[in-house]
């Protein structure tokens, strides 16, 4: 599993395809999360574009794509129950799963330990 600096974590699941979602240090700094808006399966995006509006008790944000490719597939679960991405985060509220032309854009993310000293 790979981490960005946007508190999203990435995990490579088969040839070419990524689960992104975001981490417990994130889930616990958005608070409650309230509603969940993901891109449509088969859109293509590029590394920072908007893709998923998140809301919480706390404030809105919007989940930037870490990594350039066509969405494949979304978790409807977490639009219709979002309270799951606080109960978690890093497992079954993953966002979407993202199919990738250039997997060397992974090498620029922290790994687990290097993510840890990162939220201090």
């Amino acid at each position: 599993m790979k981490f960005t600096e946007e508190h999203e974590w990435l995990r490579e699941e088969e040839d070419g395809i990524i689960v992104v979602g975001i981490t417990e240090h994130a889930a616990q700094q958005l608070g409650d999360v309230v509603f969940v808006e993901l891109p449509d399966v088969g859109t293509v995006v590029s590394k920072d574009d908007e893709v998923v509006v998140i809301e919480s008790v706390k404030a809105a944000s919007d989940i930037l794509a870490p990594i350039d490719g066509e969405i494949v597939e979304v978790n409807e679960v977490i639009v219709g129950e979002p309270g799951k991405v606080n109960e978690d985060p890093e497992g079954d509220a993953w966002f979407f799963k993202i199919r990738v032309e250039d997997m060397s854009q992974m090498d620029e993310y922290m790994d687990e330990a290097t993510y840890k000293k990162y939220v201090g």
